[in-house]
């Protein structure tokens, strides 16, 4: 019989919209074996879903997912690499510090950017942010919350368009107001240190999102030889960032197609590296 399992999902203790015990449910009933609640750059749901785990009987390990930078030769700026973390010790000191400092800085980040966008014309509140569309009972507030605000304002009809290439939330203004990211190396060691184990989050939103790997495709030709370049480049940075401690790659996951995920399937082989599947789950 399978094993089933799902090893990266968010709860309202991040940008998800369900708490951790209805998620907690929704995977018992669903007949899942184990599961690990990653929320952004924080664990408090962790609790909650362990007891709710316990008392259903589904295994419920400690997980989180951190934003980190990482720094490259094809880009002046570091690239958004996220690192997944598994049974680490949630009450281990240093990493309740350093969640802490991040959770700061991001409530004085959304501080700038609110009055960034009020300098911009748009009139929101923090208030409006925490009543906006979407945000159910989220303790996390992040740009899409922003984005469903501006859409009950009026000012825009979707979160997307809030998006979109120059537009309000990517426009120089406001991209210049930098989330605070850890470097790769300090997010692996933390989990390390706390215990857990540290693995690369979805590989090919990397290949997505950065133009140095899509800027030339226009066939489908130019995307398998952009892709065989991006898994070049990541068998490499992956050998690096093993030697730092980093345990695994999530290979199984909504942006890797099954030919995606045979290639990364084989690099984590070949690397000696564990091999995780996560739904990204949001509600």
């Amino acid at each position: 019989m399978e094993y089933k399992v799902d090893y990266h999902f968010h709860s309202t203790f991040s940008d998800g919209a369900k708490r951790p015990t209805e998620l907690v449910k929704w995977y018992k009933n669903n007949g899942y074996d184990e599961i690990a609640l990653t929320d952004h750059d924080g664990i408090d749901g962790i609790n909650e879903a362990k007891i709710a785990g316990e008392a259903l009987g589904i295994q419920v390990i400690s997980g989180l997912e951190i934003s980190t930078d990482l720094y490259v030769d094809f880009s002046k700026k570091p690239i958004d690499v996220h690192i997944l973390g598994y049974r680490f010790d949630e009450n281990n000191p240093e990493l309740i510090s350093k969640l802490n400092e991040l959770k700061e800085f991001r409530a004085r980040r959304n501080e700038m950017l609110i009055k960034k966008l009020n300098e911009m014309g748009y009139d929101i509140s923090f208030e409006d942010i925490l009543n906006s569309t979407n945000r159910s009972n989220q303790t996390y507030i992040g740009k899409p919350n922003i984005a469903d605000t501006l859409v009950d304002k009026g000012y825009i009809k979707s979160r997307a368009e809030a998006f979109e290439d120059g537009k309000i939330l990517e426009s120089p203004e406001i991209k210049n107001i930098r989330k605070k990211k850890m470097h790769i190396n300090d997010a692996i060691s933390l989990i390390k240190n706390s215990g857990g184990i540290a693995v690369m989050a979805h590989p090919m939103e990397i290949f997505e999102e950065e133009k140095y790997f899509v800027e030339s495709v226009k066939s489908e030709k130019d995307e398998i030889d952009a892709k065989e370049k991006f898994f070049e480049w990541l068998c490499e940075e992956l050998k690096k960032l093993k030697a730092a401690g980093l345990r695994g790659i999530e290979c199984y996951h909504p942006s890797a197609t099954e030919d995606d995920s045979a290639r990364l399937v084989g690099i984590a082989e070949k690397l000696k590296m564990h091999i995780t599947r996560g739904s990204d789950y949001h509600g």
